[in-house]
């Protein structure tokens, strides 16, 4: 089983797919920030795992 998963989200300010590793040994519940890709603006990123497996993420603007 790979520790580390490609996954892809959508910016919540320009709209466009970005692409990130997550690494699932992290824990079960990771909160990342991350630039988009595209337009350089802030991401949080709520990521949920379990059995290894990402259940779950959650994308919002860093102010909201």
């Amino acid at each position: 089983m790979p520790l580390e998963h490609d996954e892809n989200f959508v910016c919540p300010y320009c709209g466009q797919d970005n692409i990130l590793m997550i690494d699932t040994t992290n824990g079960s519940e990771q909160r990342l920030v991350v630039d988009c890709e595209v337009c350089c603006a802030p991401i949080v990123l709520k990521i949920k795992v379990r059995g290894g497996e990402i259940v779950g993420i959650d994308v919002r603007k860093e102010n909201e």
